[in-house]
């Protein structure tokens, strides 16, 4: 079978073959061995009586060992890997282990990987559209829920799409044991599985996200909208005295600008739209010297082109300036709605008189103007939570079912979301996860797994790495390990995702990919990849994978099994919903 070895290089044997049909030999494992060595090698090519044999690694006692320091000696033995050297590269004597597909090269030998090394690191799924991501990521947690004699109970596996596709996979997980169970949360889900997220939870890099701040002077602005939303939902006695605090300070600020009295009765009127209280607005009546009158009509413009009321309008106003009191404006967490952030946003520009500001007045507004349209948007009821919590009960929350079940996988379906929108959603989520898991007594005690599909619709370079200084996506690629929050990027444009979060990745599975600007991608940016991984998969199957990486000994070509029962991610049958039989 095996005639003699030709020659030997720095990677790989030339072996001379007879007897044997050649074709069957291709991406097959070999072992060199003598009295001292056993070197693992597998077939890349056949050239008529010669196979070209690539050294993978090196077996000691038994045990497989990735690398070689050695070569083999031109009179060593060649043969076919046998059922135990096998068996040691496929998971067999890994007790801690689980399924993830079959070898189509042996026989369909199942593939198991170590639970640890898969699960506890980052993984990049890519392949074209219908190459078989779906079913293979369906297949691959249905796998982990039906290993003998494990539950699982404790999985927190969090799925993030833009369909609902995953859910007939995953919505009967409480047929494989009953300890199992599934939640689905949509934005037009019922009030108990209706996506949602609390407003005080979230930070000042999520509302920047949130509103689409593009400068970073943007920030302060919501900072101080943050602080003063905390302080106005007390709704008590100081906070009255601190918002007429505010809107007497503008308004004199404005008062005695040198502008044309026409220009500070726009501006003050615009300050008063936006912003009043009982004691301050367009239309409450101020108290003169034996007369009243309402406070718009006070700025109406006498023959001299002034204010006719101009020192009634000044004492009245001065009256609610307080510059003696320290207003705390530390933010704390209090419960509050879209309205009270609204509120809060138009003191804070008044507050900082950056609406007398051409450029600051731009920026301003255009966080005005998102915050507004979301608040009057369907998407106003993803805010709107309904009661206060922390995060530690915000995510008991997503997974309890009732008051003594949890659910394992959780599905958030954003459907209905705008592309930018969505983003930002997703952002959130995965940052409050994350500041859970960092805040957690026992370091890693509640392991998360965020899968991303259609990855590239999320995980991109955004300028929020320019204004916050970070995208949250790639620190948890960078932290996320340490605290058990791992990222799985399921997409079919890997050049669309951010080359850092790529690099953080340690486990890959590759289903069919062809465009060359993707396979380029792949081969510069996915780590340890060789020229051999990427020709593999361009002859892949549909729901056939290029498995590497920490979970793998050497790179396997894995088929995946039909996931049962499977997702919603076939095809649109054309011919039975267009074609009609005009004889009948």
């Amino acid at each position: 079978m095996f005639k003699d070895i030709v020659a030997i290089s720095k990677n790989y044997a030339m072996v001379r073959i007879e007897g044997i049909t050649s074709e069957d030999l291709l991406n097959m494992n070999l072992i060199f061995e003598d009295s001292g060595k056993k070197i693992l090698g597998e077939v890349e090519e056949i050239d008529g009586d010669q196979i070209k044999v690539n050294f993978l690694g090196e077996f000691i006692d038994g045990k497989f060992y990735s690398g070689i320091i050695r070569k083999p000696a031109l009179s060593s033995s060649v043969r076919m890997i046998n059922k135990e050297e096998l068996g040691e590269l496929v998971g067999d004597n890994d007790n801690a282990s689980m399924i993830l597909g079959l070898s189509p090269l042996y026989s369909d030998y199942p593939i198991k990987i170590n639970i640890d090394d898969m699960w506890s690191n980052h993984c990049g799924i890519f392949g074209n559209t219908g190459s078989g991501k779906t079913y293979g990521v369906s297949r691959f947690v249905q796998n982990l829920f039906t290993i003998p004699d494990k539950i699982p109970f404790n999985s927190n596996i969090f799925i993030f799409n833009n369909t609902d596709e995953y859910d007939n996979a995953f919505k009967s997980i409480n047929n494989y044991n009953v300890n199992f169970n599934y939640k689905m949360y949509s934005v037009s889900g019922n009030a108990e599985n209706s996506i949602k997220l609390p407003l005080w939870l979230l930070s000042v890099d999520d509302y920047a996200n949130l509103l689409d701040a593009t400068e970073y002077s943007q920030l302060s602005i919501i900072e101080k909208m943050l602080s003063l939303v905390s302080t106005f939902a007390r709704d008590d006695a100081d906070s009255k005295r601190y918002k007429n605090h505010l809107i007497a300070t503008a308004i004199v600020s404005v008062l005695y600008t040198n502008q044309t009295p026409g220009r500070i009765r726009d501006q003050i009127f615009s300050i008063l739209e936006n912003c009043y209280t009982d004691e301050l607005n367009l239309n409450v009546d101020v108290p003169g010297v034996g007369y009243t009158r309402q406070f718009r009509k006070c700025f109406e413009i006498d023959s001299k082109g002034e204010f006719a009321e101009r020192v009634l309008i000044a004492e009245y106003i001065q009256q609610f300036v307080d510059n003696n009191t320290t207003w705390n404006e530390d933010y704390i967490p209090v419960y509050f709605t879209l309205d009270d952030l609204e509120v809060a946003l138009n003191f804070a520009l008044i507050s900082e008189g950056l609406l007398l500001n051409e450029k600051t007045s731009t920026e301003a507004m255009a966080l005005k103007v998102k915050l507004h349209t979301i608040n009057n948007s369907s998407s106003k009821n993803i805010f709107d939570y309904g009661k206060f919590c922390n995060v530690s009960d915000f995510i008991t929350d997503i997974i309890m079912i009732g008051q003594s079940k949890r659910a394992q996988i959780i599905n958030f379906v954003l459907e209905e979301i705008d592309d930018r929108f969505a983003k930002a959603i997703v952002k959130v989520y995965c940052r409050i996860i994350f500041k859970f898991s960092k805040g957690l007594k026992d370091r890693g005690a509640m392991p998360i797994h965020l899968m991303l599909e259609e990855a590239h619709r999320y995980v991109q370079r955004d300028n929020d790495i320019d204004i916050l200084g970070y995208n949250i996506f790639e620190r948890i690629a960078k932290e996320g390990r340490k605290f058990g929050v791992i990222l799985d990027l399921i997409t079919q444009r890997p050049t669309e995702l951010s080359e850092t979060v790529i690099s953080q990745c340690t486990n890959f599975l590759i289903f069919k990919i062809t465009h060359p600007s993707d396979l380029e991608y792949i081969r510069k940016m996915v780590p340890n990849i060789s020229a051999d991984v990427i020709e593999k998969q361009k002859a892949l199957q549909s729901g056939t994978c290029v498995a590497f990486g920490k979970m793998m000994k050497i790179p396997m070509i894995v088929k995946m099994q039909l996931p049962n029962p499977e997702p919603h991610s076939s095809n649109a049958s054309i011919y039975s919903k267009w074609m009609v039989d005009w004889k009948k």
